[in-house]
């Protein structure tokens, strides 16, 4: 695979996220590949668990949520929730409920979220927030963030090429807990 120039390494970690205790970078080259990346992550994943999605439009959330969604067994197509704000998807055997919420059309914290219910449903359930940051980081100290970026060269060729970012915060992810073996590029 040709090297691909991405953006420039962010600063270091916000305060809030002072927390981190595990980071792996993966490059992605293809939506069938950001899938797969989906099912790896839903095997670390169990009840309780929050999943915040961080990217631009187009940059795969929802196509990263379709494969988490595989992995867990849920019932009923992922899609994006953007104009219900949150779909839940029962589970098809023992596994999780996944809740999946779209927090794009709303503007403030938690308290703007808290019709949702999301503190219920955690315990159960596995919740992924696409757009959440800054919104829902106060519903677990424990979480798992993830960032999507467009590598940026030749956009002609390389536009379904993303580099991912998976960070795990909080004690929930102290040592990784299998974050590693994400680790290296997912092709076709």
């Amino acid at each position: 695979m040709e090297e691909v120039p991405l953006e420039a390494p962010r600063g270091p970690a916000p305060a809030a996220e002072a927390g981190v205790r595990a980071e792996t970078l993966i490059t992605v080259d293809s939506p069938d590949a950001m899938r797969e990346l989906g099912l790896r992550i839903a095997g670390l994943l169990r009840p309780g668990d929050l999943v915040l999605l961080t990217g631009e439009l187009g940059a795969g959330k929802t196509t990263l949520t379709r494969g988490l969604g595989e992995g867990l067994g849920v019932r009923g197509a992922v899609t994006s929730p953007t104009f219900v704000i949150a779909r839940v998807h029962p589970p098809l055997g023992d596994g999780p409920a996944l809740v999946h919420v779209d927090a794009y059309r709303l503007g403030g914290g938690l308290d703007e979220m808290e019709d949702l219910d999301l503190d219920v449903s955690l315990p159960e359930s596995v919740v992924v927030v696409e757009w959440g940051d800054g919104k829902v980081e106060e519903l677990s100290d424990d979480r798992l963030h993830v960032v999507i970026e467009r590598a940026v060269g030749h956009e002609e060729v390389l536009d379904d090429v993303r580099q991912v970012s998976v960070r795990g915060i909080g004690a929930r992810w102290n040592g990784g807990a299998g974050l590693e073996a994400l680790a290296g590029a997912l092709s076709e």
